[in-house]
């Protein structure tokens, strides 16, 4: 069994951590806000009071954190994971999603110290990650990640490595771009259904069952008719906004044309504009209704 690090216990990160401790790993677990590391600490993982001590003789660090500032808080600095002089060949798994830019300079940053370093954004809702059901993409060497694979094994139910470092980093924001186009047409098309006056409860069913069903479109048209966007948010609209503008500063970097992203990026800009971006990411039907 490893000895593991884990920074961010956030919604997804948590029950990340919790299935680690249940596969029999050693867990030490850091969190800005220790409240949210409370349930870890009764199952067993030990708590840090910085991200140097929580990786200080770890096997392997992984980190789970909003965005690139939150990731580089973490990592460096005095204080931060790179900073506890682990062990040479640690693996670190970082499986944030992060601008491109900043993966790949934290991935040449880590391989600077002689640590290898696994690029691993997940897809999934958090009670997928409490069951170990999580798709892994991955961005690695193919050696550095059958190292990874029993300390990833417990975590996913597929992983998927889409070449190099930086690889799955490309697919997760490519990715997440779609659904935020996704979830902006479904909102849009919802709205449009209420006001001609159809039940949006039905319009929800039938599109589950129809040609344009998706898992996103499924989970996030069912949500829209509902309502209850500031209760049990498994996705909030700044997290979906912040994917958003670091696919596009990928696609720009690329090349790319990008009218649907931008597009969707408008209508989740206007829901942070409103104030309602720490709501699940399907209020955005709010705003178009407007």
């Amino acid at each position: 069994m490893a000895t593991v690090a884990f920074l961010g216990t956030g919604n997804m990160g948590a029950p990340m951590a919790a299935r680690l401790l249940q596969a029999g790993h050693g867990v030490c677990v850091y969190n800005r806000s220790p409240g949210k590391a409370a349930s870890l600490a009764e199952q067993g993982a030990q708590m840090a009071t910085t991200p140097k001590d929580a990786a200080r003789g770890a096997d392997a660090v992984f980190a789970m954190l909003s965005d690139d500032e939150a990731s580089k808080a973490v990592w460096l600095g005095d204080a931060g994971a790179l900073a506890a002089g682990l062990a040479n060949n640690a693996l670190v798994i970082e499986c944030s999603t992060l601008s491109y830019d900043w993966a790949m300079e934290l991935a040449e940053t880590v391989r600077a110290k002689g640590l290898r370093y696994i690029d691993c954004p997940v897809t999934g809702i958090p009670a997928q990650a409490e069951a170990g059901e999580l798709t892994l993409l991955v961005g690695a060497e193919e050696k550095d990640l059958e190292a990874a694979r029993p300390l990833l094994a417990p975590l996913s139910k597929e992983i998927i490595r889409f070449g190099d470092v930086g690889a799955g980093t490309v697919y997760k924001l490519m990715v997440n771009l779609m659904g935020a186009v996704q979830i902006a047409g479904a909102a849009e098309g919802m709205a449009m259904a209420e006001k001609a006056g159809l039940d949006p409860v039905q319009v929800a069913d039938a599109l589950g069952r129809g040609a344009a069903a998706s898992p996103q479109v499924v989970r996030t048209t069912k949500r829209m008719a509902e309502g209850g966007h500031d209760r049990d948010v498994t996705f909030s609209g700044k997290l979906r906004l912040k994917d958003v503008l670091y696919a596009l500063q990928l696609a720009d970097t690329l090349g790319q044309q990008t009218p649907f992203g931008k597009a969707a990026r408008d209508a989740f800009q206007r829901l942070r504009d409103a104030g309602f971006d720490e709501m699940n990411e399907t209020k955005v039907i709010d705003v178009l209704r407007s």
